[in-house]
């Protein structure tokens, strides 16, 4: 899909024309979605958090159902739970439009039963926005297919065909218009400029990640996707949510610029992996200044996946809750999970059982106000 990603960008203009009319027919924003930074959010109410989805939509509506928060017509029944998924509903698996859809759908009635979910961004959200479509499967291309797919796809090849021929002549090359369009048949499969123009800045699926925030503060539980660096703590929640929506906000952008957005640093918000990989006993000095400066109790992290199972570190301040849900090849023996904070416990879903965790560095009383 690199490939692709990179053609692409040769070819947006010409996109953006043949989509024009359905881009400004998606211009109004979608109603009932969250926008606030959700960096001081109190609840006496239970805390659902699930990992990273990638595009398992049967397994994920399997433990939302273990978690008591959708019923079997996939109805929100958690009542005022606080549900936070962490980013990473997207490539590998098949089913990620179909997963983004229920978590949009639950976002509007939760909040109409009195609970909060709060989807966060990952970095494969962020791979997404920037054309890095390493990992996009076929099955989320087949996703986005509708009855025009194959109009769409001649219209373009007509358009690009053309301008390749004009290329062609004017370097004193031969041309053939039926190599061209096998060709560009082969590269482009049906469902790939529908989504990228889904995912483009004034598509429905693209506005919709580009209002995600990164960081999430419940009851001093910090949630995010991948952990929170020495050099980003600083910032605390609100400024690293700011300097995110700034990248998000500054898409697309030349690819050889992509390395350079805070969103996409190694030891940013949505790739840091420090807090999963780092051995507890050299980080532990470095955590305490960084929950300090985050006015964080612990975090609760996506990213790295430990398989079939949530784990804790550093004592449960750090709980780690990507039990790589999608399995198969990419994640071995990976199986759903959700972890369900309640007061001052915590407990680990799964489809077939539930288990406590120890987290006694997060059991200091809340006295926080239901909101």
């Amino acid at each position: 899909m690199t490939q692709h990603a990179r053609r692409y960008r040769t070819w947006l203009a010409a996109i953006v024309a043949l989509t024009l009319a359905t881009l400004v027919a998606a211009q109004t924003p979608p109603k009932g979605e969250a926008s606030d930074f959700p960096c001081d959010v109190r609840t006496t109410e239970r805390i659902v958090a699930i990992g990273d989805v990638h595009g398992a939509y049967t397994q994920f509506v399997a433990i939302l159902r273990a978690a008591g928060l959708i019923d079997q017509r996939d109805r929100w029944v958690g009542q005022k739970t606080v549900f936070v998924q962490t980013g990473d509903i997207l490539d590998r698996g098949p089913d990620s439009r179909k997963a983004i859809d229920l978590i949009r759908r639950l976002e509007r009635d939760a909040q109409r039963a009195g609970g909060r979910v709060y989807p966060l961004l990952g970095n494969h959200e962020l791979m997404r926005l920037v054309d890095d479509w390493r990992y996009v499967s076929a099955g989320e291309l087949d996703g986005f297919k509708n009855g025009d797919s194959i109009d769409l796809r001649d219209r373009a090849i007509a358009i690009f065909g053309a301008e390749a021929e004009k290329q062609a002549k004017a370097a004193d090359k031969p041309w053939d218009a039926e190599a061209y369009r096998q060709r560009f048949i082969k590269d482009i499969p049906l469902g790939y400029l529908e989504m990228k123009q889904a995912f483009g800045p004034m598509g429905d699926y693209g506005k919709w990640v580009r209002a995600r925030p990164a960081v999430a503060r419940i009851n001093g539980i910090v949630f995010m996707h991948g952990g929170v660096s020495s050099a980003v703590a600083p910032l605390g929640c609100e400024g690293i949510n700011q300097a995110v929506r700034k990248d998000l906000a500054s898409l697309p952008v030349p690819l050889e610029q992509v390395p350079m957005l805070f969103s996409a640093s190694e030891t940013g918000p949505l790739w840091y992996r420090g807090l999963a990989t780092e051995s507890e006993e050299t980080l532990a000095p470095t955590l305490e200044t960084i929950m300090m400066q985050m006015g964080a109790r612990g975090f609760v992290i996506g990213h790295t996946t430990s398989p079939n199972r949530i784990v804790t570190r550093f004592g449960g301040r750090v709980i780690q809750i990507d039990s790589g849900m999608v399995a198969g090849e990419f994640y071995p023996g990976g199986a759903p999970s959700a972890l369900e904070l309640r007061g001052n416990s915590a407990t680990a879903i799964y489809l077939d059982r539930k288990e406590p965790l120890t987290v006694p560095a997060l059991s200091s009383p809340t006295s926080a106000a239901a909101r």
